[in-house]
């Protein structure tokens, strides 16, 4: 590496990158479990987890040695071939889920794509050209392909690209009564996630979703699982839906399966799959031996009742520190979500005012997360050490603290 190469800092970023992202103001250099460094090497303790992606924090031995073992045999391939690891990641996937087929890609929008697309497809081969609406809810988020996008209720991350897909309609989250007024023969999809991530850290209740299934069965509509953000581990059960005992169709699943490399999946069943013919559906690097090893990895260690019972027990501890904070400083009226998804919603006066409290922090070096104006989001290693986790509640005392006076 020569000297011009090794000299970038962060403003930097001002100038040779596109302005769609405001990042903060350090540049992490280094990461060992819960704990990272920057380039000036202060050291700083992970809650936000790459937003729900880090799922066994950074380094991890296993996906380590995954994937040094893997660069030594094979990186890429195409999908003209199959390959080892993609194989035995779908077979661990389909031994334990519903699902009896796997579609490999590399990132959350690319699976809803593939669920979205699969949905619509099923639905014109088996009952016409009319059966083509899509039912999401208000304030979700699916991703940020122009489909994704569009089928997400937030208008600001849709309006200013030209004419929408047509047949996409959203409804209130958790609102029976919407859905059943907005629901028809011509629906051939709700997309729901179990947790809403982005809008709050807000869990479906479960007599709606059973009623959601009802609905969808009775409709002849598929009902879509986005668990990229809460799969793998992340809500103490292997994928989110398990809470409600309510089976989807199809579910989407990414962030955390790859631990930090890119990788993301769509799960359905044989029936379904069928529809998605040769040449229907592709991808250049989904599924390549890479991603998969270290998916391989993902899935042994998560996929275990010691490490999930560890999530619940440790999401448990986090919200009780986090509520003794929202206690002593009046600023939190809720701490929700599971496992170790976690929002804590901001009292009356705060409303509004989450990027402060993300900012207050980052000056006490901590990493955490918004999920919208009005909650600050937690989503660390789900084998975080309860070290670290006590360790950053000191510093988010310091940073309210020092926020409130």
């Amino acid at each position: 590496m020569s000297a011009q190469d090794a000299l970038v800092v962060r403003a930097d970023f001002d100038q040779v990158m596109v302005p769609n992202y405001a990042p903060a103001g350090f540049i992490p250099v280094r990461g060992k479990g819960s704990r990272v460094w920057d380039q000036q090497g202060r050291e700083w303790v992970d809650l936000a987890g790459g937003i729900a992606v880090n799922s066994l924090g950074h380094a991890h031995p296993a996906l380590v040695k995954a994937l040094q073992e893997q660069s030594e045999k094979l990186w890429h391939v195409s999908n003209v071939f199959t390959n080892e690891p993609a194989l035995q990641l779908a077979k661990k996937l389909i031994n334990s889920t519903f699902a009896q087929r796997v579609f490999f890609c590399n990132s959350g929008a690319e699976a809803n794509e593939a669920a979205l697309k699969l949905a619509r497809r099923v639905a014109f081969e088996r009952f016409g050209g009319d059966k083509y609406e899509i039912i999401s809810a208000l304030d979700s988020f699916h991703g940020r392909t122009f489909f994704t996008v569009s089928v997400a209720g937030q208008p600001k991350y849709s309006d200013g690209f030209g004419p929408k897909p047509e047949g996409i309609s959203h409804v209130p989250f958790n609102d029976l009564a919407a859905l059943e007024a907005q629901i028809s023969d011509k629906t051939c999809a709700v997309i729901l996630e179990p947790v809403q991530g982005e809008s709050g850290v807000l869990p479906a209740n479960k007599a709606y979703i059973e009623a959601v299934r009802a609905l969808c069965d009775k409709y002849n509509a598929l009902l879509i699982f986005d668990e990229v953000q809460t799969g793998v581990g992340r809500t103490g059960k292997l994928y989110a839906h398990e809470h409600f005992s309510v089976t989807p169709d199809i579910l989407t699943t990414a962030k955390g399966i790859g631990g930090g490399f890119p990788l993301a999946a769509m799960l359905t069943t044989d029936e379904l799959a069928k529809h998605f013919a040769v040449g229907t559906h592709g991808t250049t690097f989904g599924g390549n031996p890479l991603a998969c090893a270290v998916g391989n990895a993902v899935m042994d260690i998560i996929n275990t009742p010691e490490v999930l019972k560890g999530v619940n027990e440790r999401g448990t501890y986090l919200k009780e520190k986090l509520t003794e904070l929202g206690t002593k400083y009046g600023i939190f009226t809720q701490v929700r979500g599971w496992g170790l998804l976690i929002g804590a919603v901001l009292s009356a006066e705060w409303q509004g005012r989450a990027r402060e409290v993300l900012q207050a922090a980052e000056q006490q070096d901590l990493m955490i997360l918004v999920a919208g104006p009005n909650v600050v989001r937690f989503a660390p290693s789900l084998v975080i050490d309860y070290a670290d986790i006590d360790e950053a509640m000191q510093r988010l005392d310091k940073a309210l603290a020092k926020l409130l006076n």
